[in-house]
């Protein structure tokens, strides 16, 4: 179910644009309520995924090809998660907790957030780097580079988030166990985490069956943060 190959529910992965995942993300949010979590999560990846095509469209990266491959990739890991579940197909246990809980009234936007960037950073991107090497023939090494650059990217955009998300002032003292809870999950760390992942099952590559349990291991402890990211907070 998490092989570093494809997931039974993933499309067949192809050289296609961003554009064509940007279209589809569009689409998904065309179709659901403002307020339901999967929702909320698409919104902010979806401008991700805008400003990393406007990037490789001015030669931002050094290697435009391989991010392409890896932006790609990455994106659809998150669309078959939306196919699975809509399919009534069993999808990664880290994408799970945000499924099971995007319409419970007493979870704030912010959580919905948090647990679908918690989700495609901690399990998806890594596996995404190991496709993405198979794919272009290369090494770790070589899209370390990038890797940084798409990572100031999400960093800005954790701001935006927080600023977007967060309750007003007024709600502070409402809003005190959201700000708790938000204040244990990192982006920074969560990304660091993932490029560790990335290198030990690149490096467990040829391992089969330990390759294999290494990232089911990922998938559930993931799944797990992701849960306690979307602990019910309002009354």
């Amino acid at each position: 179910m998490t092989s570093t190959e494809q997931v039974p529910a993933q499309r067949a992965v192809t050289s296609a644009p961003i554009a064509e995942v940007t279209a589809q993300m569009r689409e998904i949010g065309a179709t659901l309520p403002r307020q339901d979590g999967v929702a909320v999560f698409n919104r902010v990846y979806l401008s991700v995924t805008e400003e990393l095509e406007r990037r490789l469209v001015a030669g931002h990266f050094e290697d435009r090809a391989a991010t392409g491959e890896l932006g790609t990739r990455f994106a659809r890991r998150f669309l078959d998660a939306v196919d699975a579940e809509a399919a009534g197909l069993r999808m990664p246990s880290c994408w799970r907790p945000l499924f099971r809980f995007r319409r419970h009234p007493s979870i704030h936007p912010l959580q919905f957030a948090l647990a679908g960037i918690n989700a495609h950073i901690g399990h998806d991107l890594p596996l995404a780097l190991v496709d993405t090497c198979r794919a272009v023939d290369a090494d770790p090494d070589d899209l370390e580079a990038d890797f940084e650059r798409i990572g100031e990217l999400l960093t800005g955009l954790e701001e935006r988030i927080r600023e977007d998300l967060m309750p007003g002032p007024d709600l502070l003292d409402v809003a005190d166990p959201l700000t708790h809870l938000i204040g244990s999950w990192s982006l920074e760390r969560a990304r660091a985490g993932a490029w560790v992942s990335f290198r030990a099952l690149w490096g467990l590559r040829v391992c089969g069956e330990l390759l294999e349990e290494m990232a089911e291991g990922l998938d559930a402890t993931v799944g797990m943060a992701g849960r306690c990211l979307l602990t019910p907070l309002w009354h």
